[in-house]
C-alpha cells in the first residue's frame, strides 16, 4: 500500500513480480492440497489392479468410505477457503477503495501466470523425451529416465 502511495497510483510491474510469484506458489500449494482431497483415482486403480473377488469385496467398503470422507472434506475445505477469500477481498476493497484497479491488475497477472505455468512444467519433460526417443540406447535411456523423473516430480 505504501509503495502504491509513493508511486502516486502508478502500476510498477517489477515491484509486483515477487508478489505474483508468491501468490502463484501459495495457490499451487492449495491446489495440491485440494487435488489430494478430491481425486481418488489412485484408490480406483488399486481396486482395478487386484483381480481377486475376495480382495475387491473386502476393500470395496473401505475405499468407498475413504472416498466419501475425501469428498466431504473437499467440499468443506473449498467452502471455507472461498468464504475467507471473498470476505477478505470485500473488506480490503471496502477499506482501500482506490487500490481496486491494482487488485484487478494483480489478479489478472496471477491468473495468466497460473495458466502459463502448467504449459511450461509439462513442456520440460517433453523436451527431454524427444531426444530420448531419437538417440541410441545408453544416452537415450538416461534422457528417458530423466524426463520421467521430471514428469513425476514437477507436476
Amino acid at each position: 500500500m505504501h509503495k502504491i502511495y509513493k508511486d502516486r497510483g502508478k502500476f510498477d510491474l517489477l515491484f509486483q513480480i515477487p508478489q505474483i510469484l508468491y501468490s502463484t506458489l501459495i495457490s499451487r500449494f492449495i491446489d495440491t492440497l485440494i487435488k489430494s482431497l478430491a481425486l481418488s483415482q489412485d484408490n480406483m486403480i488399486e481396486l482395478k489392479e487386484k483381480k481377486g473377488k475376495i480382495f475387491i469385496k473386502k476393500n470395496y467398503l473401505r475405499i468407498l468410505k475413504m472416498f466419501k470422507i475425501k469428498i466431504t472434506l473437499f467440499f468443506i475445505f473449498a467452502f471455507i477457503i472461498l468464504s475467507c477469500f471473498c470476505y477478505y477481498i470485500t473488506c480490503f476493497c471496502g477499506v482501500y477503495a482506490n487500490t481496486q484497479i491494482h487488485i484487478i491488475k494483480d489478479s489478472v497477472m496471477s491468473l495468466l501466470t497460473s495458466f502459463i505455468y502448467p504449459f511450461a512444467i509439462d513442456l520440460i519433460p517433453g523436451i527431454f523425451r524427444i531426444p530420448a526417443l531419437r538417440i541410441k540406447k545408453p544416452c537415450g535411456s538416461f534422457f528417458y529416465k530423466f524426463s520421467s523423473f521430471l514428469e513425476n516430480y514437477l507436476a
